[in-house]
């Protein structure tokens, strides 16, 4: 990985990190949602005369079924996350939504793809599964079980759809030569329009949003596609497997993030099962 890439990765760790700090403050429903993908297709606007694929065209097919299915997937992944920083601390979400995406992609790949089940991949599997069970804590004894339930099934369910998106955006961009920042230009404009019938009978809560959120609602944005660009823009220059675990370090923020701000209990623990989840990333990177 060359210093270029590390730079685009981590940077695109901590926006990662700070937009989903932001997130769980707001514990914004769909119209927040919503709202977060007019103000980013506002922000990114100028830049869609300015960028073209890499055959020299806007428009092109490939773009438009990608970025369709992405904002598709992108939706989900945005209902399902909220749904979770509603239901659970940031600390248990966050780090269960990012491990989990490598651990669906590789087990995928062995039951569907029928690859070998190799050492390094049975202990980069154990890693992170050993850090799912550690990061719940669960007990009979205590009273939060289904507050951490709750959190294990959204972050679970979020890291399903990121695994989704990422392959999906991957082969866009790899294969297809899609420009990063069109494919997230048009796969925001395309999650807007998805969302928008259900704006309908809505106009009270999206006040509401706008009055107590608008500069937040900016925010994310804003940081959220930059994040995501970043990422998409380090895989034209190096593989997935280098660039997903060291872009999941945004693990160890967001477990600190939730433990210093929301003064969420256990952050030693979930610290080191997040630590664990990224080992076990990591591991399953170099297979």
């Amino acid at each position: 990985m060359t210093l270029y890439v590390l730079f685009l990765v981590l940077t695109a760790a901590v926006l990662h990190a700070s937009w989903n700090l932001l997130a769980k403050k707001t514990k914004g429903r769909t119209p927040f949602i919503w709202l977060q993908y007019v103000a980013s297709n506002f922000l990114y606007l100028t830049f869609l005369f300015l960028i073209k694929n890499g055959d020299g065209s806007i428009y092109s097919q490939p773009l438009l079924w990608f970025s369709l299915t992405s904002g598709i997937l992108h939706c989900s992944y945005f209902i399902i996350l909220q749904k979770g920083y509603r239901s659970a601390d940031l600390s248990v979400v966050y780090p269960l939504a990012r491990g989990s995406g490598p651990l669906f992609a590789s087990i995928a790949a062995i039951l569907f793809l029928h690859e070998p089940l190799k050492l390094g991949s049975t202990i980069g599997l154990f890693l992170i599964i050993a850090g799912v069970l550690f990061i719940t804590g669960l007990s009979i004894k205590k009273e939060n079980n289904s507050r951490i339930i709750m959190g294990v099934t959204y972050g679970v369910l979020t890291g399903l759809f990121i695994a989704l998106y990422t392959l999906n955006d991957t082969v866009a961009v790899k294969s297809y030569g899609l420009s990063p920042l069109l494919l997230t230009l048009a796969t925001n404009i395309f999650s807007a329009i998805l969302l928008f019938p259900f704006m309908a009978g809505q106009k009270t809560e999206l006040n509401r949003e706008i009055k107590s959120h608008k500069w937040t609602i900016l925010a994310i944005g804003f940081l959220s596609p930059a994040a995501y660009i970043l990422v998409l823009e380090a895989l034209k220059y190096a593989p997935l497997t280098v660039v997903a675990p060291a872009r999941e370090t945004s693990i160890l923020l967001g477990v600190f993030m939730g433990s210093k701000v929301f003064d969420e209990k256990d952050g030693k623990r979930r610290l080191i099962a997040s630590a664990l989840i990224l080992c076990g990333i990591v591991v399953l990177s170099l297979c």
